[in-house]
């Protein structure tokens, strides 16, 4: 493993310590899962850090002065929503972006695993919907 890598999984298990899923797990496991499902060294960094911007109050040019490429940190961003945007747009963003596409459908493919929430409601449902939508929109 690199210290680049390392250090990205650092960064996220402190940005996310005290945050659980949908399931109740502490919230680390999912990049985590989602690292595991990406191969490229790139890959594996953008998707422990997938939701470090969105869901922390970690930057990108906080990251940028951790030493992380631009060719990340132009990852991350692309699977980073913006406040007011679409999810369609926001899904049409990450396809846009050879690596953030990876990791986003690597994303979508964790969530939509239902096998850890113990009673799925109605909710659930749609929104593995939604991801399903998506799955099709980056896979074409």
């Amino acid at each position: 493993m690199s210290q680049t890598l390392e250090r990205a999984i650092a960064i996220a298990a402190a940005a996310h310590e005290g945050q659980v899923d949908k399931g109740g797990a502490p919230y680390i496991l999912h990049p985590l899962k989602v690292m595991l499902r990406v191969t490229t060294l790139e890959q594996r960094i953008v998707a422990v850090l997938h939701d470090v911007v969105e869901d922390t109050g970690i930057s990108l040019d906080t990251l940028r002065q951790e030493g992380f490429s631009e060719a990340v940190l132009e990852a991350i961003e692309s699977v980073t929503k913006v406040p007011g945007e679409s999810y369609e747009a926001f899904v049409e963003r990450a396809a846009l972006n050879p690596i953030g596409r990876v990791v986003k459908l690597a994303d979508l493919e964790e969530n939509s695993d239902l096998s850890r929430i113990a009673q799925p409601s109605w909710e659930d449902l749609e929104r593995v919907e939604k991801y399903r939508r998506a799955i099709g929109v980056l896979r074409s």
